[in-house]
């Protein structure tokens, strides 16, 4: 398995959410990884200093478990999302998407003028770096199907349900 590339960062966290735990992720110009234990892509273990006290892996943190708790929050955070710049493009797009809204992968790739890329834009939206931050969970299958999602179509469903229903994982433990 391919996984990121992390030498650019500067300190990371591990927090636990119902959905399992997520690790953060920093580099100096911002979040750069949120990532469910076991998903795809999930990076190697970093060398970087564990820096649960760093403000911004801390205000990720906050804002991580408000959402999971079912508040409304809004994710403003300084994000560095490293990839190529077709994925970076399928990444600001996804970021667009309102919370409890989903779309297609070719909406996404019409609303990027290349409406043939549906493939290329699956593969970005995979690799997304910031899961749930970065909602690659609002994206599904042009025939309404939930299609693959790096952290397990089980979170996948459960993201999307508890944007419809905020108290959705009352109950369910990490």
């Amino acid at each position: 398995m391919t996984t990121p590339n992390t030498s650019a960062c500067t300190a990371q966290t591990t927090i636990a959410t119902p959905l399992g735990k997520l690790l953060l992720a920093r580099t100096a110009k911002g979040l750069a990884g949120v990532w469910f234990e076991g998903q795809k892509h999930h990076p190697d273990p970093m060398t970087v200093a564990r820096r649960p006290d760093d403000a911004l892996l801390r205000r990720a943190a906050e804002l991580l478990h408000d959402y999971f708790a079912g508040k409304e929050v809004v994710f403003d955070l300084p994000l560095d999302l490293q990839g190529t710049p077709f994925q970076r493009s399928v990444w600001q797009a996804l970021l667009a998407i309102p919370g409890g809204q989903t779309r297609t992968y070719g909406e996404i790739a019409t609303s990027l003028g290349a409406a043939s890329a549906v493939r290329a834009v699956g593969g970005a939206v995979g690799r997304n770096p910031v899961s749930v931050i970065v909602p690659c969970h609002r994206v599904i299958g042009s025939d309404g199907s939930l299609t693959g999602y790096a952290g397990g179509l089980e979170r996948k469903r459960a993201l999307l349900k508890l944007e419809q229903s905020p108290r959705a994982l009352d109950g369910i433990a990490a």
